[in-house]
């Protein structure tokens, strides 16, 4: 299913339901969505594993522009699949009217997509201390190859100077641009660390006001089972006391009884 198909999920209302159909346990809306999203994650994961690959090459002699195109792309196509389906979870927590089994689906999503995208901010960070890294040296490298060192002998000058003159102009430029498109890099991998942690902090928010609602309506589930309690026994209380007060209501009938049939045959003995 393409991120396209999971957007047209998510703008469907959740106002629908099918709890009139017998056939249906849970909502099928809420079910396709966080089928998608959960698919997406696996996806995802795969995407950290194979970033992790790339990144250990950065700064070895088998980094290449090529290399850094891949990490650049996943990075790019990971940081976007993620604040989709971040979007998405946040749909999923909100969700009305959930049963037990869509309660355990909200939680295992955001449980999966926190500790996926924790992985993948981890792998962020390693990306931009490498590229970091090889910036600066690649900046001092450039800096030696163009000021040698003042202090240092005339025999190393002179072949230093030597050396910076057998480099062409054209090289120079050519790795002065590769510095600046490493910093471009650089500061769109810290705007990428900077949106997920913002997204992190959405989604955790939500899922912390969820435990909230929860731990609310269980306290007032148990609130409602506690005042049943108490009506029930003021209920047994009350059914005792009329029992106990029709037993001496009969109690007293029966002696009047007695006593009137006592008058009545003694006035006809009489």
């Amino acid at each position: 299913m393409s991120f396209d198909q999971l957007s047209s999920l998510e703008s469907q209302p959740t106002t629908m339901r099918r709890e009139d159909d017998p056939q249906y346990a849970d909502d099928p809306e809420f079910q396709q969505l966080s089928q998608a999203l959960m698919t997406k994650l696996f996806t995802l994961t795969g995407n950290i594993s194979r970033l992790q690959n790339e990144i250990a090459l950065l700064g070895t002699r088998r980094d290449t522009e090529r290399v850094r195109e891949r990490v650049h792309d996943l990075l790019e196509d990971s940081k976007d699949a993620f604040k989709e389906i971040g979007e998405g979870v946040k749909k999923i927590q909100s969700w009305e009217d959930v049963s037990p089994s869509q309660k355990y689906t909200q939680q295992k999503l955001a449980r999966e997509f926190q500790s996926n995208l924790t992985e993948f901010q981890s792998v962020q960070r390693q990306a931009l201390e490498k590229q970091r890294s090889t910036n600066s040296s690649a900046k001092l490298a450039l800096e030696e190859a163009q000021s040698p060192n003042s202090e240092s002998s005339p025999s190393y000058q002179i072949q230093a100077q030597e050396t910076l003159r057998l480099a062409s102009q054209d090289e120079v430029d050519f790795q002065d641009s590769l510095i600046v498109e490493r910093e471009a890099e650089i500061r769109n991998i810290e705007q990428g660390v900077t949106e997920l942690n913002e997204l992190f902090r959405d989604v955790a928010h939500i899922v912390s006001e969820q435990g909230e609602m929860l731990d609310t309506v269980a306290n007032n589930v148990e609130s409602t089972r506690t005042d049943t309690r108490g009506a029930d026994v003021e209920l047994r209380s009350a059914a005792r006391y009329q029992k106990n007060a029709r037993s001496k209501a009969c109690c007293l009938l029966l002696i009047l009884a007695v006593i009137l049939t006592i008058i009545i045959t003694a006035a006809v003995a009489g």
